[in-house]
């Protein structure tokens, strides 16, 4: 054996590995599935493939399912910077939403006369209150050793609560009979790149994203030094990385994630904000993280993936007698599987203090 094919068979290996473990959770749920529609008399494979068709068999149904990934491949990097640095940030659901009132109300209150600059100007403000709001539990983590799962998971209630009050109260359209803010500006609207689909210039701002972080988390030294953290903490000491500063870095950069994609489902799908403007779009954010194992590539394809179930989900039981309870089947196992590298996860933070 070759010193150079040694090497290349251990890739390849590793390589098999994390294929493996980005399918296993969609493979399970899928089985679980087919069990259930066999209970109820349906055929799996008949099910299976009009979802597909209902995904990606056209132009349309491929834009509709992007248009749903959209919002998740903004919460699923805002969770992966902070997931890959050892801290488990949930808050990424109340920095969404803050980001979307926070682009929103620039939209509308803003004089119209700003033209095309509104959508910068939106979508900079969410980012800042995106990373503010996460700060606060970056700091307390960093400082005062906060567990942060609890701290990030009491914020997205204070989140709810703020824009709820906000919404419904001061920034309620005085013009809608419902709980919404007024329409932002037609210039502070992120354009729609397909017509009449609702696939919007969001998609494009989180490929950037996503693009960012790739390069970001594998070709900066920052990016290192922060897996380096959620590797080993007692080594990154001991080469002399600041643990608090990099916890309260990467939580700041989540919020800012987190807060322009808020803003951009505001401006581009919604063009304004609702209450109950987030059906979970940070929590689903945590299953693309974790089933894509914080790699840009994997986010993607996770988002995808859970922009296809939701999209199809919608539609096949107009078309058939398919409940739509097993396309939230399919999502929940899915979600449980990718859950399990929480274990992993949890496991490791404590060996490496």
């Amino acid at each position: 054996m070759s010193e150079v094919a040694l090497p290349q068979r251990f890739r390849f290996a590793a390589w098999l590995e994390r294929g493996f473990g980005l399918a296993f959770p969609f493979i399970v749920a899928l089985v679980v599935a087919s069990i259930i529609l066999l209970a109820v008399g349906q055929n799996p494979v008949d099910t299976f493939t009009l979802m597909v068709q209902e995904s990606f068999g056209s132009t349309r149904r491929i834009s509709a399912t992007l248009s749903a990934a959209t919002p998740l491949l903004f919460t699923g990097v805002a969770t992966a910077v902070c997931f890959r640095s050892g801290v488990f940030n949930v808050g990424v659901e109340g920095a969404f939403v803050i980001g979307g009132l926070c682009g929103a109300f620039i939209g509308f209150s803003l004089s119209a006369s700003f033209g095309f600059s509104l959508i910068p100007l939106a979508l900079l403000f969410a980012a800042i209150c995106g990373a503010l709001w996460l700060y606060i539990p970056g700091y307390l983590l960093a400082r005062f050793d906060v567990d942060e799962v609890v701290s990030t998971l009491m914020l997205n209630f204070v989140a709810l609560g703020i824009t709820g009050y906000l919404v419904n109260g001061p920034l309620l359209s005085e013009i809608s009979g419902n709980n919404v803010t007024p329409l932002v500006h037609e210039a502070a609207q992120l354009p729609r790149l397909l017509p009449p689909s609702t696939l919007h210039g969001g998609f494009l701002i989180g490929l950037v994203v996503l693009a960012a972080y790739g390069l970001w988390s594998t070709r900066t030294a920052y990016g290192f030094e922060s897996a380096l953290v959620g590797l080993n903490k007692r080594f990154s000491r001991a080469v002399g990385i600041s643990i608090p500063r990099t916890i309260i870095a990467v939580m700041i950069l989540s919020g800012i994630v987190a807060g322009i994609g808020g803003a951009s489902h505001a401006l581009g799908q919604l063009h304004r904000f609702a209450d109950g403007f987030s059906p979970g779009y940070g929590f689903t954010g945590m299953a693309v993280a974790l089933l894509g194992r914080n790699t840009a590539v994997g986010i993607l394809l996770g988002a995808i993936l859970f922009g296809a179930l939701a999209s199809a989900g919608t539609t096949v039981q107009l078309f058939s007698d398919i409940p739509l309870d097993i396309v939230n089947i399919i999502e929940g196992t899915v979600m449980i599987f990718a859950v399990v590298e929480i274990g992993r996860f949890a496991l490791r933070r404590r060996r490496s203090k």
